[in-house]
C-alpha cells in the first residue's frame, strides 16, 4: 500500500524519464488521471492509455523526449504532502522557474494548472510542480 499516491506517480515519471523508458506503468485513480491529463495537455507526456494488468486498472504513460533523447520533464517536486498541506490564495500562486514550469493545484473547481487558477481567481492546494 502506498501512503502518498501522488508522490508515487511523480517518482515513477521521474525515474522512467531518467532511464529513457518509452512508457511507464502507473496504478490508476481519478486524481492521477486528472494530473496526467494536465501533463498531456501541456505537452510533458505524449499520451496516457488505460489498461488492466493482473486484474488491476493501470495507466500506461508514454513519455515525451526532445532533441537528443532529452526528457521533456526535467524535474518534478511534490509540494503539498500528507504531513504538511500547502494551500495558497489566487494572488499568492508563485511561478515555477520564472514561468518555464508549472504548478498543479487542486481547487474547488477541480485540478488545474497555476495559470488557469490565476485566470479563474481560484486558490487551493498546491499538489506538485513540473519543469
Amino acid at each position: 500500500m502506498v501512503t502518498d499516491p501522488i508522490s508515487d506517480l511523480l517518482v515513477r515519471l521521474k525515474n522512467g524519464a531518467r532511464r529513457r523508458h518509452e512508457t511507464v506503468a502507473v496504478p490508476a485513480s481519478k486524481l492521477k488521471r486528472a494530473i496526467l491529463a494536465i501533463l498531456e495537455k501541456e505537452g510533458y507526456v505524449e499520451a496516457v492509455e488505460d489498461e488492466v494488468r493482473d486484474g488491476h486498472p493501470m495507466f500506461k504513460v508514454h513519455l515525451r523526449y526532445v532533441g537528443e533523447e532529452q526528457p521533456m520533464i526535467s524535474g518534478l517536486a511534490r509540494i503539498s504532502k500528507p504531513g504538511r498541506r500547502v494551500y495558497v490564495g489566487s494572488k499568492d500562486i508563485t511561478k515555477v522557474r520564472n514561468g518555464i514550469g508549472m504548478s498543479i493545484l487542486s481547487t474547488s473547481k477541480g485540478i488545474m494548472t497555476d495559470q488557469e487558477s490565476r485566470r479563474n481567481k481560484l486558490g487551493g492546494e498546491v499538489l506538485c510542480s513540473v519543469w
